[in-house]
């Protein structure tokens, strides 16, 4: 996995489950889309006001410091299960108030288990280290790798002794159920069920190729991806790789929010990599959906009729902003036999 372009696991829907304390800033606000701020000299009953997660400060016996192994601790529930590549511990605008030092647990549970069983230590939870106690700085993002390969359902964070973090990202790669894909239309370009963006043409000019296949409708035109003017010959474009080998039946071309900038018309065309055949070989893709018209501000929705896919290409004429590209059908039986592969080898 290269990590540098893995997706964040927290914001496929994922949320802040427990924290042992939150005394001066909300543990929620370390899951934050938006980068932290900060706005000098506003105070509220706590103090300063800061964007991000704070503990109050550990104290030992007598007042003294205290030991090498007090921590104040957060957990993470991710949006969907997954190999984890790295983790990210911003300290933004924490300057006198960051911790000493963390380190990072994750496990991975069955269901839905309550908050309070998550939280303990009990046998029935098992923790494993996947970032080693390391020492921090203030104001500062801090990119840990993780090099184990097994899937996970959520992380925790722990700080040393107390302190504030600003922001908490998790990147890694989707490790979909197959048990909820099995028999099911899904949307095979969805990040949450394993797809991601494989290429495109403008990488985050105005905003993420990524943004189309994320969880959700699009609540502003920054959420979708957007191109800027294209001021030569041709087309933009973006590929992304299915959750597996599948069948597409339905294809969802939203452009909710985009007045004025939306495409003048789309195409799609699929791929199948199990042959063999290369992104890049333009013969190798085949014609899913013929150029169509785009309105602005519109979900667009067609039936559609192709072979077993590995990967579709949005073509987009000649620029422009898409919200949402959603792609429903389901896995082959190659495309459901590797989704077990992958969810066994990553127990």
């Amino acid at each position: 996995m290269d990590e540098q372009l893995l997706p964040d696991l927290l914001q496929l829907r994922g949320s802040v489950v427990a924290a042992s304390d939150e005394f001066f800033a909300a543990k929620e606000n370390l899951t934050k889309a938006a980068a932290p701020v900060f706005v000098p000299d506003t105070y509220d009953a706590k103090g300063q006001v800061y964007d991000g997660w704070e503990t109050r400060r550990r104290r030992g016996p007598g007042g003294r410091l205290p030991d090498r192994s007090a921590r104040d601790w957060v957990i993470v529930r991710l949006g969907a299960p997954g190999v984890v590549g790295s983790i990210v511990v911003d300290t933004a605008f924490f300057t006198g108030n960051f911790p000493q030092a963390c380190s990072a647990d994750a496990c991975a549970v069955t269901g839905y288990p309550a908050f309070e069983e998550i939280a303990s230590d009990s046998e029935a939870v098992a923790w494993q280290e996947i970032v080693p106690r390391v020492l921090v700085t203030g104001d500062s993002r801090h990119e840990f790798k993780v090099s184990s390969r097994r899937r996970f359902t959520h992380v925790r964070l722990n700080i040393f002794p107390d302190g504030g973090v600003a922001r908490l990202r998790v990147h890694g790669e989707v490790v979909p159920d197959p048990a909820l894909l099995e028999g099911l239309t899904v949307d095979l370009a969805a990040l949450e069920n394993g797809a991601d963006v494989a290429a495109s043409s403008d990488q985050n000019y105005f905003s993420a190729p990524r943004n189309v296949i994320s969880p959700g409708l699009s609540r502003a035109m920054c959420e979708g991806w957007e191109t800027r003017r294209r001021r030569r010959p041709g087309h933009e474009w973006l590929v992304v790789r299915l959750a597996g080998h599948g069948v597409i039946d339905l294809a969802e071309i939203d452009t909710s929010w985009y007045r004025g900038n939306q495409p003048e018309s789309a195409s799609l065309q699929t791929l199948d990599a199990t042959t063999g055949a290369s992104l890049t070989d333009k013969s190798a893709w085949r014609e899913l959906l013929p150029p169509v018209r785009l309105l602005p501000d519109t979900p667009h929705r067609f039936r559609v009729t192709g072979q077993p896919a590995t990967h579709v290409r949005l073509n987009i004429f000649p620029d422009g902003g898409v919200a949402r590209l959603r792609l429903y059908g389901s896995l082959t039986d190659y495309g459901l036999a590797a989704a077990r592969r992958r969810w066994e080898e990553t127990a």
